[in-house]
């Protein structure tokens, strides 16, 4: 599990409410159902209609994969590549294939396969960089999804307002409820801030990090494997696919070179 995800929105939470008691303000004057109707309610459903329903409530479920860490770090990936690397020079590429069986990675493992039975290089790349913006392309729309309910929840946020504005307005008969009536219009407001910057540009934040580790990853594979086919040295290739990396994490597992044989 990522824990900061995990602590950034436990603690976020816990940020707003102390500072609503820390002031000595009634926690339950900052409740309103009618307001959280509008902002909520609202927001979520506008985004909705921008949106077919699979590809909305795909985006919905998206929120769970910000308390998920990938399987394997770039240095774990490059390490299994000098590996196969390594198995092809010794004993051809036809060997990888037995070696992809034990791969967890559906994306490596389909490259090799390709390779396995002796598919151009050019079409291999072609093939696995279509994947690649496929993959990047579905990424967006839930990026996208998570973007769009943030701009949605300070907006409406602001309808709330202006609705109760209109109910002040139409009350000033009684100056007594002024002020209370100003409050839970402000109210909405709040909410929809909130909303935004607690929860909804958070996540899309993550989920674009992500995104960009697993474009990483899979670049990575792709210069490997086709490295691979072409016989390239597993030193050469190394080298070749750490510089994806920063120079401080060019590493390989337990801190030392990993090279391959001559």
């Amino acid at each position: 599990m990522d824990i900061a995800s995990l602590i950034g929105l436990i603690m976020g939470f816990v940020m707003l409410v102390y500072g609503i008691i820390s002031n000595h303000a009634d926690i339950v004057t900052y409740l309103n159902f009618p307001s959280a109707i509008i902002t909520f309610g609202g927001a979520l459903f506008a985004t909705m209609l921008s949106y077919s329903m699979q590809d909305f409530l795909n985006s919905m479920k998206s929120i769970t994969l910000i308390f998920k860490t990938s399987a394997m770090n770039t240095s774990e990936m490059i390490k299994s590549i000098i590996d196969l690397s390594n198995v092809a020079r010794k004993e051809g590429l036809l060997s990888l294939e037995e070696a992809a069986a034990d791969l967890d990675e559906p994306f490596l493992k389909k490259g090799i396969l390709l390779i396995v039975d002796g598919t151009d290089p050019d079409l291999v790349r072609g093939i696995m960089e279509t994947e690649l913006v496929s993959v990047e392309a579905r990424h967006k729309t839930v990026i996208g999804f998570w973007e769009a309910l943030a701009a949605m929840g300070p907006a409406w946020g602001m309808i709330g307002t202006l609705v109760g504005l209109v109910n002040m307005l139409n009350n000033m008969s009684d100056p007594s409820k002024i002020g209370g009536d100003m409050a839970v219009a402000l109210i909405t407001t709040l909410y929809g801030s909130v909303l935004a910057n607690w929860l909804c540009t958070p996540v899309a934040g993550k989920l674009k990090a992500q995104n960009a580790q697993e474009m990483q990853q899979k670049e990575i594979m792709v210069e490997g494997l086709l490295s691979i086919q072409a016989g390239e040295n597993p030193r050469v290739i190394e080298e070749k696919l750490k510089s994806f990396m920063a120079p401080k994490d060019r590493t390989t597992e337990g801190g030392e070179e990993a090279g391959g044989e001559e």
